[in-house]
């Protein structure tokens, strides 16, 4: 996919995510929104896999220590939800972590914000740079 094509994709992602704020308004739990996102994502079309686990490797060993991803959309956009008064920069960090080691290019960190609506941010992993731009 080119990046028109997930700036396309991931409109259609963040209008469902205004669709279950607009349900539920503020002031639940992430999970809450997150099931409701999910159903929402699974009913219109998308390949949706929740909590995926990203194991950690160093020097090619399996270590214990394994990390969960909130949502990935047909394996190239993951999707980290929050449910707080705003987006901070270890938010964003968790999401860049988990662009870095799976290779997925596509991030987006959707807040689903106490008193304030849906915010998001939308980010595309450079790897010639090794860092993610917003987009």
């Amino acid at each position: 996919m080119n990046i028109v094509e997930y700036k396309e994709l991931s409109k259609k992602i963040i209008g469902d995510a205004f669709s279950v704020y607009n349900e539920y308004k503020g002031g639940l739990l992430e999970s809450a929104y997150q099931a409701a996102f999910v159903y929402l994502l699974r009913k219109n079309g998308f390949k949706v896999e929740e909590q995926k686990e990203l194991p950690l490797f160093f020097r090619d060993v399996r270590l214990s220590k394994t990390y969960r991803m909130d949502i990935v959309i047909n394996n190239q956009i993951i999707l980290e939800l929050k449910a707080v008064e705003e987006i901070r920069k270890e938010h964003r960090l968790q999401l860049f972590h988990y662009m870095r080691l799976t290779h997925i290019p596509i991030g987006l960190l959707i807040n689903f914000s106490y008193s304030d609506g849906v915010h998001f941010e939308k980010y595309h992993f450079d790897e010639t740079e090794n860092r993610c731009k917003a987009f």
